[in-house]
């Protein structure tokens, strides 16, 4: 290969024009945009925060597990804190299944409804294997579910 002699026009310098002004806006509105949003969460937390998404529906479940967790762990069918005032323990949803000094599961919580400050849900529950399954029946004080006792029966 023989080196070819370099003419006039090859030796022509390019000149490239790097005058255009550089500016950090689009950086500054960038970070002021991210900051906003970051503070749009914060309040949009701050206002509703997760606790207060729980339907009456889960509060009514929880009151169901709250009670069967707590005759679980005290064997008895009043736990403190999860019942009514003026439980009566022989009237209670567990009453007549044999649940004392034994383990009871809920297995099912059907159509858990809040009506004011007084709620129902049909609930089974399984010992020794048994399931049985009742209307429970809850009222809301000072701002808890609580499990009542079942209405006397007629008759």
């Amino acid at each position: 290969m023989t080196e070819q002699p370099s003419t006039e026009a090859d030796d022509d310098v390019i000149t490239v024009d790097q005058t255009d002004a550089r500016s950090l806006v689009p950086f500054i509105a960038a970070g002021v945009l991210a900051v906003l949003v970051l503070a749009g969460i914060v309040i949009g937390g701050l206002l509703s925060p997760a606790e207060k998404n729980v339907t009456a529906a889960d509060k009514l479940a929880a009151a169901v597990r709250n009670y069967v967790e707590g005759v679980n762990s005290a064997h008895t069918l009043a736990p403190s804190g999860a019942v009514c005032r003026d439980f009566d323990a022989g009237r209670s949803p567990l009453a007549g299944q044999d649940g004392v000094e034994k383990t009871v599961e809920v297995t099912n919580i059907d159509t858990p409804e809040a009506n004011g400050e007084q709620g129902k849900a049909t609930v089974t529950t399984k010992v020794d294997g048994k399931e049985t399954t009742a209307q429970w029946r809850l009222i809301s004080s000072s701002g808890k579910w609580l499990v009542c006792n079942q209405p006397i029966p007629a008759g």
